[in-house]
């Protein structure tokens, strides 16, 4: 495999992981109180927004690199 292939890999679980973590931990926390309707709000557009800006490029380049193969 392509050494650029494992770098984007690595960042692509990373990413994930954080995530999950941060959305878990947060509901879990939030969980039974008034805040969480507004937190998971909160969470879902920087999820979204996390979507756009990074994976957005990330699949560009994926693409990218596998017709330069």
């Amino acid at each position: 495999m392509d050494k650029k292939k494992k770098t984007i890999g690595v960042f692509i679980v990373g990413s994930a992981i954080i995530w999950g973590a941060v959305i878990i931990g947060c509901s879990l926390k939030l969980k039974g109180t008034e805040c969480f309707t507004e937190i998971s709000l909160i969470l879902s557009a920087g999820a979204g927004i996390h979507l756009l800006i990074i994976w957005g490029p990330l699949a560009a380049q994926l693409k990218k690199l596998n017709k330069e193969e």
